[in-house]
């Protein structure tokens, strides 16, 4: 794990998510606030985080458990996602471009974890 973790294209990829996520969010209704709109925000800077702190630690086992971690908190994006949808919360191409974002970074977590 020599390279630094902001050198990682699947960190910069879900940095990329954790904005759009905050970018779509601004626009969910006020009452909101301490309920989607936190959990959401919650699960998009879980995922950079559990890569960047996993990325620190000192064995592979330990990196590949915060990738894990990562990856089930994009899993909670795609869902909460499918909820603000069918809540018709924010703009629907946001919430597109934040899916994308998010099948996209899932596979590149993926493809990390076989890799390792």
């Amino acid at each position: 794990m020599g390279q630094a973790f902001r050198d990682l294209v699947v960190w910069k990829k879900s940095m990329l998510l954790a904005a759009a996520v905050y970018e779509l969010t601004r626009e969910f209704p006020r009452e909101e606030m301490y309920g989607l709109t936190s959990q959401i925000r919650r699960s998009a800077v879980s995922v950079p985080s559990n890569i960047a702190e996993g990325h620190g630690r000192l064995t592979v086992g330990e990196f590949k458990q915060f990738l894990g971690i990562a990856r089930g908190s994009n899993y909670e994006i795609q869902t909460q996602l499918e909820l603000a949808k069918l809540l018709k919360f924010g703009n629907l191409e946001q919430i597109e471009r934040a899916a994308s974002l998010s099948h996209e970074v899932g596979k590149m977590i993926w493809a990390l974890l076989e890799s390792l």
